[in-house]
């Protein structure tokens, strides 16, 4: 039996705890950094304020206490927002030891840095002078489904083989599915820059211009994700896989994606402030990963033009009717 650390108590960290919990065969540990959502959880057994609907089993032990929590863990499972990686593997580092296995479940990119999240995890951990091996879970999986046990298929990267196994046998079950990989860069990136995709699938919706366009904009948008993976090292199969081509179409098209759900606001006219209000704490990563992927595409002279008109719409307020002509006005190019 494997003690399996969740640090992170937002909609998916919460859905992985129940998934494994339901799995059986583990002790699991769900970390909150706000204690009163550890309180309301602890007590109701249902995370009122991410995953409302869904009966946290009796086995899931739900802490406030970083130390407390990691305290025995062989596997540690981080599902914070990407702003708060950094921050929190700082405050979880005292408390890790050698021979722990790190997963990042987060799906998006530093600012300023650029860096991925398996990036920023191994540069906190070694300026204490530490080493630990981390992989990366990702793939086309909303949190209320995998919560509800629908079949669900992701995968498991890493460049350390006896990682992927281990974490593919010890996640895997009768509803949730794990593939491995060995390409971090491609899986990493894949997770991330879909949801910058997925806001302009959202924007698609709520203008109205129906299925040709969404089409275009997800075949356009992997074509993009692909060339950015395979300049920072990623492979191209990678992206026509589960964190890829997968997340991509599951974020653009499913009404539980919240960074379509951003997009579908902007394009129905409203102010982006006021949109990300109304989801109440709850994050939609591509807001920040835009323009730390332009950054990083910049890095690497990777052309990013969905990107772009992206990040014109969301930083500078630019018409989201005018952003998506100028991308039909682009000079034409062979496919």
């Amino acid at each position: 039996m494997s003690r399996i650390a969740i640090m992170g108590s937002g909609a998916w960290g919460t859905a992985l705890a129940i998934s494994l919990a339901r799995r059986g065969g583990h002790q699991i540990a769900l970390w909150s950094y706000a204690k009163d959502v550890a309180t309301t959880m602890r007590e109701q057994r249902e995370n009122t304020a991410f995953l409302p609907g869904f009966q946290i089993p009796e086995s899931v032990a739900v802490f406030e206490d970083a130390a407390e929590a990691l305290d025995g863990a062989v596997i540690v499972v981080s599902v914070t927002p990407s702003q708060f990686v950094r921050s929190t593997y700082e405050r979880f580092a005292p408390h890790l030891r050698a021979g722990q296995l790190l997963v990042s479940a987060t799906k998006g990119i530093e600012d300023e840095t650029c860096l991925r999240m398996t990036q920023v995890i191994g540069e906190v951990l070694a300026a204490r002078g530490m080493e630990l091996p981390c992989g990366v879970l990702s793939g086309p999986s909303f949190a209320q489904e995998v919560a509800a046990g629908a079949p669900t298929a992701i995968a498991i990267a890493s460049t350390d083989p006896k990682l992927a196994a281990r974490i593919q046998r010890e996640f895997s079950s009768g509803t949730l599915r794990l593939y491995t990989n060995d390409d971090v860069v491609g899986v990493e990136l894949g997770g991330s820059l879909k949801n910058v995709i997925a806001i302009a699938a959202g924007i698609v919706a709520g203008l109205g211009l129906g299925f040709n366009s969404n089409a275009a904009l997800i075949t356009r948008g992997i074509a993009e994700i692909t060339r950015l993976a395979v300049a920072c090292g990623g492979r191209r199969e990678t992206l026509a896989g589960l964190s890829g081509m997968g997340d991509l179409v599951l974020t653009c098209t499913g009404s539980l994606s919240r960074n379509r759900s951003v997009g579908m606001g902007l394009g129905q006219g409203h102010k982006l402030d006021d949109i990300l209000a109304g989801l109440e704490g709850r994050v939609a990563e591509g807001v920040r990963t835009t323009s730390a992927a332009l950054g990083l595409a910049r890095r690497h002279n990777v052309e990013m033009p969905i990107a772009e008109q992206m990040e014109a719409i969301l930083m500078r307020g630019k018409a989201p009717e005018r952003a998506i002509q100028e991308l039909m006005q682009r000079p034409g190019r062979d496919e």
